[in-house]
């Protein structure tokens, strides 16, 4: 018995928001301690406020993204990661031009019950 395992085809997320979300591992995939997703934000894209019991890690392929962390603003641009620790209130975005192509790490792995999206 192996001990790896080989994602293939990850997890397409449903959303009404023209955002892609592809989860590559997570509670998908029966691994609830992590989630791994490969994200594309079109231009002019936001979520609402969410306040996560998760920590957030997010690395940006190409592009540019907006986040709001308890009232302050920072950018990331290509190359550029950040973690955002869980209990922050944060809003994240792309008020810009171009798609952002990004990585996503939660821990644990992202869920709704743990979101805690307002409105």
């Amino acid at each position: 018995m192996p001990k790896y395992k080989i994602q293939r085809s990850p997890f397409v997320v449903p959303t009404a928001d023209g955002k892609l979300i592809e989860e590559i591992w997570g509670n998908s995939t029966q691994n609830p301690n992590i989630s791994i997703a490969h994200m594309i934000a079109p231009p002019n894209w936001s979520e609402p406020f969410q306040t996560p019991e998760f920590d957030e890690f997010t690395y940006i392929i190409k592009g540019k993204k907006q986040f709001e962390i308890d009232g302050e603003i920072v950018i990331l641009e290509t190359g550029q990661s950040i973690l955002i620790e869980k209990g922050a209130r944060v809003r994240y975005s792309n008020p810009f031009e171009n798609p952002c192509d990004y990585l996503a790490i939660c821990l644990p792995a992202f869920s709704m019950d743990l979101v805690n999206r307002e409105g």
